[in-house]
């Protein structure tokens, strides 16, 4: 019984099938990252993951030697249930982003909120470092 409808049936999803259904192979075994997107403003750099269905407690951030790191561990739930997935696609998988930060972060004001399935993490320049706006000098 297929209970979802493909609308693209290009040989990758071919593929995807086969390991899923046919060989059983464990989903963890290929490795998955959020999608993240980051700005740069003129006074700091925004970076968002896209990780819906956690919660805040789920997410660890730490920076050292200049790296800014990423993770969620998450342990999978056993089902107490019987029953066997014939397709699963849902996944709230462990993962670990790294990123270099540059040495004009202000490491001390890192900041961090999570809503509506993405977190932002706000990394605020050194005020040394922030672009001055231009700035016209009278004359007298």
């Amino acid at each position: 019984m297929n209970l979802i409808q493909k609308q693209n049936t290009l040989i990758p999803f071919l593929f995807d099938d086969f390991i899923n259904r046919e060989l059983n192979l464990d989903k963890s075994l290929f490795e998955t990252f959020p999608a993240v997107n980051i700005k740069e403003l003129d006074s700091s750099f925004q970076i968002e993951l896209a990780v819906p269905g956690k919660n805040k407690d789920d997410f660890q951030i730490e920076i050292e030697d200049g790296l800014l790191t990423i993770s969620s561990n998450v342990e999978e739930k056993n089902n107490s249930d019987n029953f066997k997935f014939t397709k699963r696609e849902f996944s709230y998988e462990s993962f670990q982003r790294t990123f270099t930060l540059p040495d004009t972060i202000d490491k001390t004001k890192i900041d961090a909120k999570y809503s509506e399935g993405v977190l932002n993490v706000s990394l605020p320049k050194l005020k040394e470092s922030v672009v001055q706006s231009k700035k016209t000098i009278k004359i007298k």
